[in-house]
């Protein structure tokens, strides 16, 4: 369901201040962890969350990054980890465990399907699965992947597998007659359809703006992706946004200061700068049963 930008306005309003919380929150030191978008500048941000975050609790917050998607998953039930930014799916198998409660839901900037580029103001909830064929590649559709070999983000990744298999399922299309390739990086997937070495990858939906200057040939030159490549295929269903998560032992008030650092974080310019490594625009209160779809998409998809 798509979420507008007066929401966020509203929400703003209803801000109590995060340093009065902070005086309650029940942790020294506050551990959170991501999923990156692209996992080759993930690192680079992880100084500039983890002091932006302190100094808006007031507690030391140590920022990490996540080499899996599954990894999180374990972090977050080890209990080395309190608070997770997480792929929806991955979410999903989280609550199921009963080691992560989503406190918020991320906004993303909407895009055009028939241009891929952004629209202008726009906010929504959710996102499709993008198939991503060379331009040339004469695949349309679920259909044209049949026996193909095809670039993969992870067998936990919503748009990178889940989504787009378990569609091509219900299609009856054999994919054990596919060659599936595991390349968790989404900037090397495309480059593997451009060179050639697959056919397509799964991605998300707008990856071809998104990544537009993080595909290089060998001179170090971008790739004009529009011209190289096309989309084959968007997703039937919609992806619901990434969560925000929290460890469910956590205080009330730990979880209510945290909740706040993260909308304020989205109301100015440098939170806005450290929440584009993830892909966020801003945060909306998380409704659960908007990931509750996902259990059979999974199911469909594993099976």
């Amino acid at each position: 369901m798509k979420k507008i930008v007066a929401l966020i306005m509203v929400l703003a309003l209803l801000l109590v201040s995060v340093s009065a919380l902070a005086e309650n929150i029940d942790v020294d030191t506050l551990r959170i962890q991501f999923v990156p978008t692209n996992t080759e500048t993930a690192d680079a941000a992880t100084a500039d969350f983890s002091a932006y975050m302190s100094d808006l609790l007031g507690i030391p917050v140590t920022v990490t990054v996540a080499t899996s998607y599954n990894g999180i998953v374990e972090a977050m039930e080890s209990g080395t980890v309190d608070v997770g930014i997480m792929p929806p799916a991955t979410y999903a198998q989280a609550r199921d465990m009963g080691v992560a409660q989503a406190i918020l839901s991320s906004t993303l900037g909407d895009y055009d399907q028939e241009t891929e580029q952004p629209i202008p103001g726009s906010v929504t909830g959710n996102f499709k699965a993008e198939v991503l064929v060379r331009a040339d590649s004469g695949i349309d559709g679920y259909e044209g992947l049949a026996g193909k070999t095809i670039a993969y983000l992870g067998a936990s990744s919503a748009s990178g597998y889940i989504y787009p298999v378990a569609e091509m399922k219900k299609l009856g299309i054999d994919t054990e007659k596919c060659t599936w390739i595991n390349i968790t990086s989404i900037p090397s997937a495309i480059l593997a359809v451009v060179n050639g070495q697959v056919d397509a990858c799964f991605t998300f939906e707008g990856s071809r703006f998104v990544f537009a200057k993080a595909v290089l040939d060998e001179n170090g030159n971008p790739y004009d992706l529009y011209e190289v490549l096309k989309v084959a295929k968007l997703s039937d269903g919609d992806i619901p946004n990434d969560a925000v998560a929290v460890n469910p032992k956590l205080s009330d008030a730990t979880k209510a200061a945290v909740t706040d650092a993260f909308l304020k974080m989205a109301s100015d310019e440098a939170g806005r700068a450290i929440m584009s490594t993830w892909g966020h625009t801003g945060y909306v209160p998380a409704i659960e049963s908007d990931y509750d779809t996902i259990a059979e998409y999974i199911a469909l998809a594993a099976d």
